[in-house]
């Protein structure tokens, strides 16, 4: 019998992304519920320095106000000549929460003049697991590239248009869901953190 665990997030691109990534690793093994089966919760303020400190408040708080497991993850894209930005503000680098189009636009005006050799960037990724018995996990991963010069593509969401994979002629966006899995941040975390969502599951019997 599966095991159900809760995806603190509203976003549907990451919810397709958990799901498609989980069932790959463990195939029937968790049942996973979004957010919307929850309207009246209100979101989680992330106010966290770090993308660690945001994943496990989000599942944190997610677990203890449902009962229920919960995995959540905290992401953004780092760009080297920015310093690391946009950083843990990606989803509200240009003001509004999860304008796609002008958080890329923003960073693509930022970058305008700068040479390819100096466009270098990286996608992080924690996914973080809170159990009701305050037992948690997380685990990071990194996807690194360079951003293009204007977005191409049209799969993947966020930043994925302008971001073009280290070894790779096309960008995140031009990529299949499942060959973007394979190399991604999210990817890469969520594979590191499933063997532990499954023990820790199995635990709770």
């Amino acid at each position: 019998m599966p095991h159900t665990l809760l995806l603190a997030t509203r976003n549907k691109g990451k919810i397709e992304e958990f799901s498609r990534i989980l069932e790959a690793v463990a195939p029937g093994a968790i049942d996973l519920v979004g957010l919307e089966q929850f309207p009246d919760l209100p979101d989680v303020i992330e106010d966290g320095a770090t993308f660690e400190e945001n994943a496990l408040k989000k599942a944190r708080e997610m677990s203890m106000a449902t009962g229920l497991p919960a995995i959540a993850d905290d992401s953004g894209l780092c760009v080297d000549y920015l310093n690391g930005d946009p950083g843990i503000y990606s989803a509200r680098w240009a003001g509004s929460h999860g304008d796609d189009a002008a958080n890329t636009e923003k960073v693509l005006q930022q970058l305008r003049d700068i040479p390819d050799e100096k466009r270098g960037a990286h996608f992080t990724c924690v996914a973080a697991l809170y159990l009701p018995d305050g037992r948690s996990h997380c685990e990071e991963a990194q996807f690194h590239g360079s951003i293009l010069r204007a977005p191409v593509g049209e799969f993947g969401f966020g930043y994925d248009p302008i971001f073009l994979p280290l070894g790779f002629a096309q960008s995140s966006a031009q990529m299949s869901a499942e060959a973007k899995d394979a190399i991604s941040h999210r990817g890469k975390s969520l594979r590191a953190i499933a063997p532990h969502v499954i023990t820790l599951l199995e635990s709770l019997g």
